[in-house]
């Protein structure tokens, strides 16, 4: 059994993740589902452009399993003009804040501004386009 995410609609090669199912590709490949086409597999153990070992934070030395770069979830884009490791698509959140960027390979969202490393927690302003402190 694998992870499928449905994108029921794609819009200039990208299209939003409206469920994620786990199952058979030979029964996706029937139709009992819709259309096959609309099935896109993901990988749970996919994020940030790295595969990980399951269970844990720890890189597989074997990155060819990587899939899409991040797990998808309702309501991620799914982006077909983008062909990684010679899979198409990659798999992204929604855009956080206006600020914010997309950054490939990893195909998460970065700040402007660098999260501080001092230990402290802090949240993100957009009006000011920094980290406050919490």
């Amino acid at each position: 059994m694998s992870n499928f995410a449905h994108v029921p609609v794609m819009e200039s090669g990208k299209g939003i993740v409206q469920s994620v199912i786990v199952i058979d590709q030979e029964v996706i490949d029937t139709g009992a589902f819709g259309d096959p086409s609309t099935y896109w597999q993901t990988s749970y153990n996919t994020r940030g452009g790295i595969y990980y070992l399951p269970d844990s934070n720890t890189p597989d030395p074997d990155q060819s399993k990587e899939l899409r770069a991040n797990y998808a979830l309702p309501g991620y884009t799914l982006d077909t003009t983008v062909i990684e490791n010679g899979v198409v698509g990659v798999f992204y959140a929604p855009q956080p804040f206006p600020s914010w960027t997309i950054s490939a390979p990893t195909w998460l969202w970065q700040p402007p501004v660098p999260y501080p490393t001092d230990g402290n927690n802090y949240v993100w302003n957009e009006t000011t386009l920094s980290w406050v402190l919490v």
